[in-house]
């Protein structure tokens, strides 16, 4: 395994720590990681949910919340029609719980059983029969062309809030909120089908406020040279719609000369401090001029008592969101900046609900394999955190049956205990099981739903390792058929839902793309595909769309069903497709790249401060590795219940010794390296919690014989 640590100039790394006020060490991790401009570095280095994008940047989000907002009015039938994964099970319970807080008669209901994913057939006539007028897809309804068609046809309007990719057709809807669409004008494209639904939530209980579709002008005038800068913001919704900047020398035009009057006709004017801005006002247009202004500055400093008696050329030195914006801030980008936090402090748009909420989307982004970049991470990060301090209901209870109660709950402890367990009622058929955990109000109740979920997950595990005895040779058995790329194992006798975990493993294990097909009784064949070392699925999937009934997924996980007799053609195009796969990072693979290389004085437990500074960690953010030469090993032992293949050993790094962690190198003891031996390392470090003491640890990722 190669081992590459990044070289980085000295010259970057202070100009990090002076700009954004981080120390070096985790400027140079960042550095080397490549994430060194604001924008990007806004993201690892703030978590405040202030710095989350405005859910009315989707360009259809104001038609998504007018058409609830209808309903809401109307006293309309609402279907929401969610998904069996977690990502689906948490975007219809967060829906569901947040309508029916606004009153709204709401009902949910997912695919169970062997029900297809996607808005069904059945699902639209139910409703309509019921005089239900709206349907709300969530985590899915993006591929779902005749089905939203029917529905129109039966005098339903359907609002799809999903995050899948777009197929060439979309599907005639009320409205579509999805960041993957071509002209969602949205700046990050990887949310989570969970975090959409969120987005929705935050801009309908925006919609309830005065403030809904407010036009509101934010202007200031300030001196340059022998001339003034006029300059203006146009907010709507919170979120800048349009600028203007106009340079004038007194007495050389007219007011009626400039933009300014068509720019600020008919909008509500906020200035900071009116005195000051009324004094250069007339001196750029004279008194004959008037303009109508509120002044803000008394309004904020209430709120923010921070600003208090600043200007505004300070108040933008002040603006902390401000370092990270790739231009020069002026003194107007300081103003909005305030202005944004005032009113979601003065409207509580960020509270105690939110935190609640916040779980289940940070559960939904990891569980769904969300690049944990841009927004993402602070979704998760502030998710966590609050699961920490308080888990919600349901949850809780979950937590407590996996052995996590008390616990600091990491991504690791989602991935492993938390979101199989969820996912699990899904595969099994019965993922109402999961939400009606999540929104169960009596304790007793919760109690039992989450043991009845913990039961399923162990059949789910049995299943699995039934299921691997069928996939597994199969698999092994058409690597020669499809050009030793791309593995197919397809059976009547592999359950429905353990297609995707089979689809995963044959992947890690083959390390080439995987598909997985269950043929049904019904006729159907229900496919899962996985990808492996960066290959894109869609150049297997598009190729074959005339085959599906459905598809649809990500570019590395995706789903699909079909004709079971239209099967061997599907086969015989992927035998043919095989033949041009090709693996963009197939020299990456046994590469190691080293984050950071430390001294033994800096290997102490404040490694893990920093570690969980740079959290959370998971798709598109792997653990931080630490290089660190010449430790020696003082101690050496061998674990393993059945096998014994593991090795714990303990390095003396002078002021403290560190016990580590090798996974799966037993056999590299007394072979590679010995007791007393002194070896280079890299290593994660992570928390041993026993016996409610927590030990800091290595988690070794190589180690070579110094």
């Amino acid at each position: 395994m190669n081992w590459n640590k990044k070289d980085i100039g000295r010259e970057m790394i202070r100009e990090l720590t002076a700009r954004y006020g981080c120390d070096a060490l985790t400027a140079s991790i960042l550095a080397r990681r490549g994430i060194v401009e604001g924008p990007d570095l806004l993201f690892y280095l703030e978590d405040d949910l202030r710095y989350l994008h405005n859910p009315f940047l989707f360009e259809s989000m104001e038609d998504a919340v007018d058409r609830a907002l209808d309903a809401k009015d109307e006293g309309e039938k609402v279907l929401i029609f969610g998904d069996r994964d977690v990502d689906g099970i948490t975007s219809t319970t967060l829906l569901a719980q947040a309508l029916t807080d606004l009153g709204m008669d709401v009902a949910w209901r997912v695919p169970e059983g062997d029900e297809p994913y996607g808005l069904s057939m059945a699902a639209v006539e139910a409703h309509a029969a019921d005089f239900g007028t709206l349907i709300i897809t969530v985590d899915n309804g993006i591929s779902c062309v005749a089905e939203i068609a029917r529905a129109a046809e039966l005098g339903i309007d359907v609002i799809v809030l999903d995050h899948h990719n777009p197929q060439e057709t979309l599907p005639p809807a009320a409205a579509i909120v999805n960041p993957k669409l071509q002209d969602s004008a949205y700046p990050f494209r990887d949310l989570a089908g969970c975090a959409v639904t969120w987005k929705f939530i935050q801009a309908l209980r925006f919609g309830m406020l005065e403030l809904y579709k407010q036009q509101i002008c934010l202007l200031n005038v300030r001196p340059a040279n022998e001339a003034f800068i006029v300059e203006a913001v146009k907010v709507v919704n919170m979120n800048e719609t349009d600028r203007l900047t106009e340079t004038i020398v007194p007495g050389m035009v007219s007011i009626s000369q400039t933009r300014l009057v068509p720019f600020l006709k008919g909008q509500q004017i906020f200035v900071w401090d009116a005195a000051m801005q009324k004094k250069q006002l007339e001196k750029v247009f004279g008194k004959g001029v008037e303009f109508n202004f509120l002044d803000m500055a008394p309004e904020i400093s209430r709120d923010i008592p921070a600003v208090r008696g600043m200007s505004l050329l300070k108040v933008k030195d002040l603006s902390r969101i401000g370092r990270y914006q790739d231009r020069p801030v002026s003194e107007l980008d300081g103003f909005l900046n305030v202005f944004i936090t005032f009113m979601q402090r003065r409207n509580a748009i960020f509270g105690k609900r939110e935190n609640e909420e916040l779980q289940l989307v940070a559960l939904g982004t990891l569980a769904d394999l969300m690049p944990l970049k841009n927004e993402n991470r602070i979704l998760v990060k502030r998710g966590l955190l609050a699961m920490n301090e308080n888990p919600r209901p349901g949850l809780a209870e979950l937590l407590a049956r996996q052995g996590l109660a008390g616990k600091k709950i990491g991504t690791a402890d989602i991935a492993w205990q938390v979101s199989p367990a969820i996912n699990a009622t899904g595969r099994m058929g019965n993922p109402a099981l999961a939400i009606k955990l999540l929104t169960e109000t009596g304790q007793g109740e919760r109690n039992r739903l989450s043991e009845e979920v913990v039961r399923m997950n162990a059949d789910r595990k049995q299943l699995g390792a039934d299921s691997w005895a069928i996939v597994e040779p199969l698999a092994k058995e058409s690597l020669a058929k499809f050009s030793e790329r791309l593995v197919v194992a397809s059976s009547a006798d592999i359950h429905r839902g353990v297609t995707g975990i089979m689809a995963n493993r044959l992947s890690s294990c083959f390390h080439v793309p995987a598909v997985v097909v269950c043929f049904q009784r019904d006729g159907t064949a229900v496919g899962s595909m996985r990808s492996a070392r960066g290959f894109h699925l869609d150049n297997l999937l598009e190729p074959c769309a005339d085959l599906f009934i459905d598809h649809g997924g990500h570019a590395f996980a995706a789903g699909f069903s079909m004709d079971a007799k239209r099967f061997p053609e599907l086969a015989s195009r992927l035998a043919r497709l095989s033949g041009d796969i090709s693996f963009p990072d197939t020299d990456e693979a046994e590469e190691l790249a080293i984050d950071a290389e430390l001294p033994h004085e800096y290997v102490t437990p404040a490694l893990l401060e920093l570690s969980d500074r740079l959290e959370p960690y998971g798709e598109g953010h792997e653990q931080l590795n630490f290089l660190a030469r010449r430790m020696k090993i003082v101690t050496a032992d061998i674990m393993g219940k059945t096998e014994k293949q593991h090795l714990k050993l303990t390095f003396d790094c002078g002021k403290y010794k560190w016990p580590a962690i090798f996974w799966q190198a037993a056999e590299r003891l007394n072979r590679d390296f010995s007791v007393n031996d002194t070896v280079d390392a890299v290593f994660q470090v992570n928390r041993n919690v026993f016996n409610g003491a927590e030990i800091p640890q290595m988690i070794l990722q190589d180690v070579q014989k110094g």
